[in-house]
């Protein structure tokens, strides 16, 4: 089974079947330290910085990987803080997509 870091974003349509929760805590099992809320419509993260710029430097690289997977988190940047918001809009919920891209992000702070 490929991680998901070796997987890419494939495009959600409408109509497609959103995860359920138990099918979205088993790939949060899988990525560190985020979220689900209590409806298992968004996978959430935050990540904490020295300083203004470090946290906007680290938006401008989670928006290049939402970029080239096709898949775009919501970004809250402030003060030494970056919130990262996952959900996929198309189905109104959570799909493995969002759990892909919580996995590339995480892949960033480790370079």
């Amino acid at each position: 089974m490929d991680t998901l870091l070796e997987k890419k974003c494939i495009p959600c349509e409408g109509g497609t079947a959103a995860l359920t929760k138990t099918q979205a805590e088993e790939y949060l099992s899988q990525v560190n330290g985020w979220n689900i809320d209590t409806t298992a419509t968004c996978l959430s993260k935050k990540y904490s910085f020295p300083d203004f710029k470090s946290a906007l430097q680290f938006a401008n690289q989670i928006g290049e990987v939402a970029e080239s997977e096709g898949h775009h988190p919501d970004l809250t940047v402030s003060w030494g803080k970056v919130e990262v918001d996952l959900t996929t809009h198309a189905i109104h919920g959570l799909s493995e997509n969002d759990f892909i891209l919580a996995a590339k992000v995480d892949a960033l702070t480790r370079k």
